[in-house]
């Protein structure tokens, strides 16, 4: 009994490991994010430490990624509506862009992850005249923070002993 524990143990650190794979994965996805991810691995029984790492580094690089491209990504956008015989910005956009007027960078960073995604909020920011460095480091620190209160309020409440394998 005491090997075939063992094995048990060993592999649910390879299904942990694998979870926080999928959880850098997809907060690198947009309209995913990691504020909408890292509650999912929580739920799953995965550290919450690792989950808000893991979700928020794969959400920053590709902050970093459409806040260096914001410009040539809305281009492309533009185009794409154009293709289609859509004139003007999406709908999407426009919302974005009205954000950005009301609320600014900081605001972006702030409410960013929550109301558009912060894909968007950083390529906005960028076609509104924002430095990319800046607008990188603004909306990933909020995403930090946002992840963090997640993590923390549904640790407090004990959402992350729902699914607690008891590895021995």
């Amino acid at each position: 009994l005491d090997q075939f524990q063992q094995a048990f143990c060993r592999q649910a650190v390879n299904y942990e490991q694998l979870g926080l794979i999928g959880i850098f994965i997809a907060g690198a996805i947009p309209w995913l994010e990691a504020i909408g991810v890292v509650p999912g691995g929580i739920l799953f029984g995965l550290d919450p430490t690792a989950v808000v790492l893991s979700a928020v580094t794969g959400n920053t690089i590709t902050i970093f990624a459409f806040a260096y491209a914001g410009d040539k990504i809305r281009d492309w956008l533009k185009k794409r509506r154009a293709s289609k015989g859509k004139e003007g910005e999406s709908p999407r956009f426009a919302k974005a862009q009205a954000s950005f007027d009301k609320y600014g960078i900081y605001g972006m960073g702030l409410l960013g992850p929550i109301l558009i995604g912060t894909q968007f909020a950083a390529a906005i920011s960028v076609a509104a005249g924002v430095k990319p460095l800046k607008t990188s480091i603004i909306i990933s620190v909020s995403t930090l923070l946002w992840s963090i209160a997640i993590a923390v309020g549904m640790v407090l409440f004990g959402l992350d002993q729902l699914v607690s394998p008891d590895l021995g």
